[in-house]
């Protein structure tokens, strides 16, 4: 099975949260794409970077953010999680662990409960360098403005509002894949 094969199973109608989701992790996809081209040594599965940037946000259709047509009922933090268990059922497990770990610049389990956060209390940090750079290329794109990239300083305004060490994160991988 395909990404666009489980993206046709969980959004099969053509509307407006499709083409929001569709549109942002393609976004999502191309600047992961483009950085791995620019840096060949680092060695990183192509194929999987696509597919893995293509389903990353997965499980917002269960989610409810009506600002994005989303009208589900869990809480918009969990859609990393719930995509994770999508992808999971699926067969998919190391796309799975892209969708768990690509939520701000990762959350750490101090995080989860010192925010209160509705997840399980546990790390969910990107590590490997595949899982990284998804979660990277993805700070630059919302789903709200879909055809505006993010300078590097704006996604740290927007990553700030997780705490410092998303920022530190983000700036490391900004090093890394410069």
């Amino acid at each position: 099975m395909d990404y666009q094969t489980i993206i046709n199973q969980y959004y099969p109608d053509d509307n407006e949260l499709r083409r929001i989701l569709l549109l942002h992790s393609r976004s999502v996809a191309d600047k992961a794409l483009a950085i791995l081209d620019r840096h060949p040594g680092l060695h990183l599965d192509r194929q999987f970077v696509e597919e893995a940037a293509m389903l990353h946000d997965i499980g917002i259709v269960r989610c409810n953010a009506p600002e994005i047509q989303c009208f589900g009922t869990a809480p918009y933090i969990c859609h990393g999680r719930i995509g994770a268990e999508m992808l999971r059922a699926a067969g998919f497990p190391r796309h799975a662990r892209v969708c768990e770990r690509h939520t701000g610049a990762g959350l750490t389990a101090r995080d989860i409960v010192a925010r209160s956060l509705p997840l399980p209390h546990q790390d969910f940090l990107p590590e490997t360098m595949e899982e990284k750079l998804v979660c990277y290329a993805d700070k630059f794109f919302s789903k709200t403005r879909l055809n505006h990239e993010k300078t590097a300083e704006q996604a740290e305004r927007s990553l700030a509002k997780f705490g410092e060490e998303g920022v530190v994160r983000f700036r490391e991988w900004a090093t890394l894949f410069a």
